[in-house]
């Protein structure tokens, strides 16, 4: 799939370099050419040595040489590959993306690319969990950088959580969906997953059950076919796609802002299970227990229809919206009435009662309903339902 593929492979300096040595290898094996890049930090960890033997290309390591300016300078390189890859993406380089820093050569390709970025985030636990970082993620998300992880596990200083760099080959696959050529190369396609949390106070909220499972796998699908796919997500219990853009939530309101901020889009999939209300007189602290035997009274306010919103809209509106439907009775009845009285162009609908296993499952049931009528699919994996789902989205916007 990468055959002809030029990637530009920045290497950071942290104890994950070793990885990008297998990265090469990886990518090589698909057919792409690598081209490495050495910070000055990464040498510490890898060799130029290693590094060119690997990749069959020359090493690149020095803004200020000029020779290599003489014969490709640093904004042909940086513009003559498919993808820029940064991994390890450390904490400061991240910072430096950031802040649009270009004080040596990896900084400077990656301020003077055209191409799409993917970064593999690397780094102690405490500084991934860091405001500043979190932040600089954040905005590096919305300014269109992919990501890759980072993964939950044992680190080199002896602590444990979220901060391993990405395996070698989910990096690969991530590469292989940025440069998918498939039927929805050049689209946009929104996609909406996992419940939201509303708080009650602090440390309580109402939520569902769903796990954000089937939204994952129709972003993953969709990228796959080629799509640049923007992937909302409320707090599910499945890691986020590789190589789509990921904006995370809590609530329904925060999730009609990121939907309100992604468009405008070739296509819309509201697969999020996202809650009809929320509590309006929420507490700034934990409420507690006073020895009357009173629960306390809880004030409800309906949350804002993403789905009716977005099928409604007069100008801007997605070629193609499509709403899901959990039901757990009259499924096609409800699912029907829901789709006329939102707008939206299909509904994918599904018996969600605790008897079919198939909320928070790994499997689905699903009925698609549009203007040609109800198509009844089997029961696949979700994976399936995705890959299914989005090869119909494709003929679509074909």
């Amino acid at each position: 799939m990468l055959a002809g593929k030029r990637i530009l492979l920045i290497v950071g300096g942290g104890i994950a370099a070793f990885k990008s040595l297998d990265l090469i290898r990886r990518l090589r094996e698909r057919g792409a050419t690598v081209t490495p890049v050495l910070t000055k930090a990464s040498e510490e960890f890898v060799t130029p040595l290693s590094t060119s033997a690997l990749a069959g290309q020359k090493v690149y390591r020095d803004l200020f040489d000029l020779t290599d300016e003489a014969e490709m300078g640093h904004i042909e390189l940086s513009r003559a590959a498919n993808l820029v890859v940064v991994a390890p993406a450390t904490a400061d380089l991240m910072a430096k993306m950031t802040a649009g820093l270009a004080n040596d050569l990896a900084s400077t390709l990656l301020m003077a690319t055209d191409k799409r970025v993917l970064i593999a985030p690397a780094m102690n636990v405490r500084m991934w969990e860091h405001p500043a970082t979190q932040r600089n993620l954040a905005t590096l998300q919305g300014d269109g950088i992919l990501t890759v992880g980072p993964d939950v596990g044992d680190m080199a200083c002896g602590e444990h959580g979220p901060g391993r760099m990405s395996e070698p080959l989910a990096i690969v696959d991530a590469v292989e969906a940025a440069l998918a050529d498939g039927p929805l190369k050049g689209k946009h396609v929104l996609v909406t997953s996992g419940p939201t949390h509303e708080p009650i106070d602090p440390v309580r909220y109402i939520a569902n059950r769903s796990s954000g499972a089937q939204g994952t796998a129709i972003a993953r699908s969709l990228a796959a076919l080629g799509a640049d796919v923007t992937f909302i997500t409320g707090p599910a219990d499945v890691s986020p796609p590789s190589g789509v853009k990921v904006v995370k939530v809590q609530t329904a309101r925060e999730m009609k802002d990121a939907v309100d901020a992604a468009l405008p889009a070739d296509a819309a999939v509201f697969a999020a299970a996202v809650a009809d209300w929320r509590v309006e007189n929420a507490s700034g602290s934990k409420m507690k227990k006073d020895g009357s035997g009173k629960a306390p009274a809880l004030e409800f306010a309906e949350n804002p229809d993403i789905l009716a919103g977005v099928s409604q809209l007069k100008k801007g509106r997605p070629k193609l919206v499509v709403g899901f439907a959990a039901e757990t009775d009259d499924v096609e009845a409800n699912a029907t009435a829901k789709r006329k009285r939102k707008g939206c162009d299909w509904i994918v609908a599904n018996d969600v009662s605790p008897e079919t296993g198939i909320m928070g499952g790994s499997e689905n049931a699903v009925s698609v309903i549009s203007d040609q009528g109800t198509e009844v699919w089997p029961r696949l994996s979700k994976d399936q339902v995705a890959a299914k789902l989005a090869k119909r989205i494709a003929g679509a916007l074909a």
